[in-house]
């Protein structure tokens, strides 16, 4: 699959959100090392603290589907909604907690998962590793000296 084959998804993914109170649609496509993809998109509530970001829902979704072990690449796009399509110009990056979602991936599968992050439009696109975003990450290997 092609970088804008996975973005496309993760915007594809994002129209399903369901996100009235931030009006901020985010989409997550996971890629297996078999080629396999899921998606997810952000859930949101009037408790607004028990919402479900996107990369969340799409690693539920891979864990059942393939396992975490097998993540390879992920692609996460966000923005604003008009007409329905997706707007925005600037490049979603996973928050911190979806960060850690993906590094504790990463650590199962022994591979640096690589990021897409797209713009709502798609003009915009980062890639990078969950390294680069997680430099100092904290992992199950952290857990080791709790006896």
């Amino acid at each position: 699959m092609t970088d804008d084959e996975l973005v496309a998804l993760a915007r594809t993914a994002a129209l399903r959100a369901y996100a009235p109170y931030s009006r901020f649609h985010v989409g997550c496509a996971v890629e297996s090392i078999d080629g396999e993809v899921v998606t997810g998109a952000n859930m949101e509530n009037a408790c607004y603290r028990l919402g479900l970001c996107a990369e969340q829902s799409a690693l539920t979704a891979a864990q059942h589907k393939f396992g975490l072990d097998k993540v390879a690449r992920i692609a996460v796009a966000g923005g604003g909604m008009d007409d329905g399509r997706l707007t925005g110009d600037l490049a979603c990056t996973p928050c911190g907690g979806c960060r850690q979602a993906i590094f504790e991936a990463a650590r199962l599968s022994g591979i640096d998962i690589e990021i897409l992050s797209s713009s709502g439009s798609g003009a915009a696109v980062e890639r990078n590793s969950v390294s680069a975003l997680m430099p100092h990450g904290f992992g199950p290997a952290n857990l080791s000296d709790g006896g």
